[in-house]
């Protein structure tokens, strides 16, 4: 690919890994805006990706008639337009109650956000927090490459924006955008085997089940975009 088209990658990357940490004001505020529709749609324009699922059925199709919006727009952006000029605390507060219910639960979550997780659960083992099989190899691919967890957080390494973080830093390797540290030791394949052997059989169980399990039609609209992204690292 061009150096654009990595960096177009990249940005995409970097949106939907916002979109799944714990929601913030500023994401928020870009909902309500109308700034983060804007986004998604040109990003989903520039990398040649297309959703082709409704997000959630008709219901969000009926909110967002009337609003004058074209009818080129994407489901998946369409599905965003009620969120656009409502209060941000309003909606900070449902996505956070979202999140909180799906991906963090009261004891364990309805959608485990880790690679580690589904890669336990499909094997009928336990989940087990940085300890288990794929979450450390996705620690030492990320090490090798330079990244680190950053001091004072714990979030594994293997959760799911974890993971579009550090596909976005190989991109921007790619664009020859960024430079890896000194100790680091990257191979030109990288992207393409942390795509096909630990990002994407995660990303699409993550993105099935969150369809299911989410109420928010932003979670549900994030996770159909995870789903559409390409089977091929394309490189």
């Amino acid at each position: 690919m061009s150096e654009n088209r990595w960096l177009y990658r990249a940005s995409l990357y970097e949106l939907l890994a916002q979109s799944f940490l714990y929601t913030t004001p500023a994401l928020a505020e870009a909902l309500t805006s109308g700034e983060y529709a804007e986004a998604l749609s040109e990003l989903l324009a520039l990398n040649g990706i297309a959703v082709p699922q409704s997000v959630d059925g008709n219901e969000y199709e009926n909110k967002v008639e009337g609003k004058g919006e074209s009818k080129d727009k994407s489901t998946v952006v369409k599905a965003l337009l009620p969120y656009e000029g409502r209060a941000s605390d309003e909606v900070l507060h449902e996505l956070r109650r979202d999140y909180t219910r799906v991906f963090i639960g009261s004891k364990d979550p309805l959608v485990p956000p880790y690679g580690g997780a589904w890669y336990a659960l499909e094997r009928g083992l336990k989940p087990l927090l940085f300890v288990g099989k794929e979450s450390l190899a996705v620690e030492r691919f990320l090490r090798r490459c330079g990244v680190v967890q950053p001091e004072g957080t714990n979030e594994p390494l293997d959760h799911i924006a974890s993971e579009l973080e550090f596909l976005q830093y190989l991109c921007f390797l790619k664009a020859g955008a960024a430079a890896p540290p000194e100790t680091a030791d990257i191979d030109s394949g990288d992207y393409a085997t942390f795509y096909h052997d630990h990002f994407r059989w995660f990303a699409q169980r993550f993105a099935d089940n969150a369809i299911k399990e989410c109420r928010a039609p932003f979670f549900i609209a994030a996770a159909q975009v995870l789903l559409a992204l390409p089977e091929e690292a394309g490189e």
